[in-house]
């Protein structure tokens, strides 16, 4: 019960030291291009994103779409929906990700569930637990499944924290005022109520090194979330001089500690030993890096792309073609870039995607997606490490 306790207190902490965002309009994710001859790609390999996750989640045992729904339908969530209906009209993020959560096959926000599930049931049993009466279906521990909803739970969470907009950059188009503040209440009381239920489903499992595996990556979100917002406080701001390596750094924070260290935690409530522990921790960290590039890569190479389009200063492309270019260099750009005092984002596009930023980001994605299928072959051949070796064909797939 103390442990219990303890766990609830962390949900202030996400909303709390997150700053507010401004109203970015990101490019969609989209990972259905073709990819070339690389590492290890078999000839079956699904040609679609949305085949593989559907493949996936045959494997498994039931959509992961519907992962968190016992938590979505509760009362509580329920007089939150109410609620957020008086979003309709205004541009709060908050619709965005309510309308992903209901229907989201092009996007499937559902995907580290789906790939917890999918190395739990790659892993099996250890020896440890095959003399005892665990409660499996499909192959998987119900502590695993119970695992697998509260890591989309955590990220779902997320998801709504980081839809608190800064009102002090707000356009009229966004909506009325006093509905933006609402809608930011909204976003901090059902983001905690997510997080809430996390913690209390990761008490229930009542193993103290989950437990510290999944307050650990909780604390890396925090910090690398709040390291991506001081960064881009200001719509025209030039990225810092970070470099590769510093970014890689941040970017497992924020997108990548959490899939890692879950999938770890699954193998742990098997009772698996450390070294199948790492392996499954190196997939799931390499993996979600090779997912995040993947999306930073969506405004540079799409065949059709609007010109309004605008893309973070951060990503891996950018950072990529500032670390080639030069500082010097790259702030000259982005001064040939500004037309009337803002970002032309079209030419600037342009311009990197002339150097080599692009080119280098797609081969680091490559380098990640290799990492994750050598840590798969310590696995036994199987429907579900096929999947796991699937979803990062699906992830380095580009023309």
């Amino acid at each position: 019960m103390n442990l219990q306790r303890l766990l609830l207190r962390f949900p202030c902490y996400l909303g709390a030291l997150a700053p507010p965002r401004r109203l970015w309009r990101f490019p969609s994710f989209d990972t259905t291009s073709p990819l070339g001859p690389w590492r290890g790609q078999s000839s079956r390999s699904p040609a679609h994103w949305n085949q593989v996750v559907s493949e996936a989640e045959k494997i498994v045992g039931y959509p992961t779409s519907f992962m968190s729904l016992r938590c979505l339908l509760s009362d509580e969530l329920s007089n939150i929906a109410m609620q957020v209906r008086k979003l309709v009209g205004t541009q709060h993020p908050l619709l965005t990700t309510a309308r992903g959560l209901v229907h989201d096959s092009r996007h499937n926000l559902q995907l580290r569930g789906l790939v917890v599930l999918l190395i739990s049931k790659a892993a099996g049993p250890s020896r440890v637990n095959t003399s005892q009466n665990y409660d499996t279906v499909s192959g998987i521990y119900s502590c695993q499944r119970s695992l697998a909803e509260i890591t989309e739970l955590i990220h779902t969470a997320l998801l709504v924290h980081r839809g608190i907009v800064n009102l002090n950059e707000l356009q009229s188009s966004d909506g009325p005022l006093k509905d933006m503040q609402f809608g930011n209440k909204i976003a901090i009381l059902s983001g905690d109520f997510l997080l809430a239920n996390a913690c209390n489903g990761l008490a229930l499992l009542q193993n103290t090194k989950v437990v510290e595996l999944l307050a650990s990556a909780l604390m890396d979100l925090v910090q690398g979330v709040y390291h991506e917002n001081s960064t881009s406080a200001k719509e025209n701001y030039i990225t810092d001089d970070i470099g590769i390596s510093t970014w890689k750094e941040q970017t497992f924070l924020s997108h990548g500690a959490l899939l890692a260290k879950s999938c770890q935690a699954a193998m742990e409530l098997a009772k698996h030993d450390a070294e199948v522990q790492d392996m499954a921790f190196q997939y799931g960290k390499h993996m979600a890096m090779s997912h995040k590039i993947n999306s930073d890569l969506q405004p540079f190479i799409k065949e059709k792309t609007s010109d309004c389009v605008t893309f973070h200063l951060n990503s891996a492309p950018v950072v990529l073609h500032q670390e080639f270019l030069g500082r010097d260099l790259w702030i000259k750009q982005i001064e040939e870039a500004q037309v009337k005092g803002r970002l032309n984002y079209a030419k600037l596009r342009e311009t990197i995607k002339a150097g080599k930023g692009v080119t280098s980001a797609i081969d680091l994605c490559r380098y990640h997606g290799n990492k994750a299928l050598a840590a798969l072959e310590s696995f036994p051949p199987s429907e579900a490490r096929s999947a796991l070796e699937n979803i990062v064909f699906a992830v380095t797939r580009f023309s």
